[in-house]
């Protein structure tokens, strides 16, 4: 599960049904804290049968497979003909296919999601189209105009949309690196994305602080953890799965066992060590198509069991034909 969105993303998701402030209770609940990588592919990962699609999407991106599947085998080859040039130059240029170069054009197509979120960002908030994003027009345009000193007046819970605001700007400020109060483009990723940049974690931790901390004692306790979960009704008996929570933040949350959890133990369960799923699917990409095993690929390797890596209509055919099979 990834990482909640900023206010300011929330707001552009429903941007083009509803206009006006965020909702002062949008937010995350409960486990939609915890950042976990999304899988590269929804598909079972079963090439035994010939099912190659976990392998599509992984290799070209959910969206980008499904035109694959649309195209001819000879289009379809053709088209990974040119990517292996692309992932080649991009890398050392030396005519093979490397495991680095494999696994950086995996995770190169597994951020296109947020890649297309920010893109609609900056549409929306560069609004001089100056190529940048200051923190004015991003406020602006996420809270409507105020004059300095009437923020909010004619709203309210005028307070809650003042802290969400400083709340918004002062990860705007961590993520704009050099300071000039505009955002590149990579500032404003870092902006809407800040799980998927080193520099972000503590603000990351921060914000989860806050939202759990609620006496304010630096850490979340046992109770606290579970109220952002769950909230007792009087005379109501507490489900099984509370106390299993109650468990994990014991046996799993809890690291030092102090019975509460300090920014460091925050940290390693909204944001925990995940494995590098672009570098297993390139090492399973490599394994299959290395024929002379010298532990690279050439072009024709890749060509030769294209099938692997891209779809087309032919072999989604196949691949029909052997679900029918096994069905029979």
């Amino acid at each position: 599960m990834m990482w909640r969105p900023s206010l300011l993303l929330l707001l552009l998701l429903f941007r083009h049904g509803a206009q006006g402030k965020p909702s002062p209770d949008a937010g995350p609940h409960g486990q939609g804290r915890v950042h976990q990588p999304a899988p590269l592919s929804e598909a079972s990962h079963d090439d035994t049968h010939g099912n190659f699609q976990y392998d599509h999407e992984a290799f070209l991106g959910r969206e980008v497979a499904k035109e694959f599947d649309q195209l001819s085998p000879e289009e379809s080859q053709a088209r990974l003909g040119r990517i292996v040039d692309r992932m080649d130059r991009a890398g050392d240029g030396d005519g093979w296919v490397s495991l680095a170069e494999l696994r950086s054009w995996i995770a190169h197509t597994q951020r296109r999601h947020i890649q297309d979120s920010v893109s609609a960002a900056w549409d929306t908030y560069d609004t001089d189209r100056d190529g940048r994003v200051g923190w004015e027009e991003l406020r602006n345009a996420t809270y409507g105009y105020y004059a300095p000193g009437e923020e909010f007046h004619d709203v309210e819970d005028a307070e809650t949309y003042k802290k969400m605001m400083a709340r918004d700007e002062r990860r705007f400020r961590v993520a704009d690196q050099d300071g000039d109060s505009v955002a590149t483009r990579e500032e404003l990723t870092a902006f809407l994305h800040p799980e998927e940049f080193p520099h972000m974690r503590d603000i990351v931790v921060a914000e989860t602080l806050e939202d759990l901390d609620k006496n304010k004692d630096g850490y979340i306790q046992v109770d606290e953890y579970i109220a952002d979960l769950y909230t007792q009704e009087p005379g109501e008996e507490e489900p099984a799965w509370v106390q299993t929570e109650r468990e994990q933040f014991r046996d799993f949350r809890d690291l030092n066992k102090d019975g509460r959890l300090d920014g460091s133990e925050v940290g390693h369960w909204v944001l925990p060590p995940a494995q590098d799923q672009p570098l297993v699917e390139a090492n399973h990409l490599l394994h299959e198509s290395d024929t002379d095993k010298d532990g690279r690929l050439s072009k024709a390797e890749i060509l030769g069991n294209w099938n692997m890596f891209v779809g087309s209509q032919a072999t989604n055919y196949g691949e029909d034909l052997t679900r029918h099979h096994d069905e029979l």
